[in-house]
């Protein structure tokens, strides 16, 4: 499955699950982390945790595993799937750790196509 293809899923994951301010930064030619960042927010650990499970579950439907799960005790868990890394937050912990600041020289992604109408 090509990276973007992976972002395309977990932004919808996410927003069926209702995450709020979802953002995508592709960092292919700033990084050789990966292709792309998913970074999107949930309201209670209990949200961040149902948010990251959907994208999880959706990926592995569609034959993608993680390399990689941290955090799923905290308010900030990732899913490194290697082209694609998937961060869910708590607006706390998003605020501190600044990952779009830190990624600005990254391209953002317009994912409103993927979003459900009325959810940019």
């Amino acid at each position: 499955m090509e990276a973007f293809e992976k972002v395309k899923e977990a932004v919808k994951a996410l927003d069926s699950k209702k995450a709020f301010d979802i953002q995508v930064i592709k960092i292919d030619s700033v990084s050789s982390l990966g292709d792309y960042l998913v970074i999107a927010s949930g309201g209670s650990t209990t949200q961040v945790r149902t948010l990251a499970d959907e994208v999880e579950f959706r990926l592995s439907q569609l034959g993608e595993e993680p390399h990689h799960v941290e955090g799923r005790a905290t308010g900030w868990i990732v899913l490194d799937y290697l082209s694609v890394m998937v961060h869910v937050f708590l607006p706390k912990q998003r605020e501190f750790y600044a990952l779009s600041h830190m990624w600005q020289d990254g391209e953002d992604v317009d994912i409103t196509e993927y979003l459900e109408e009325g959810r940019e």
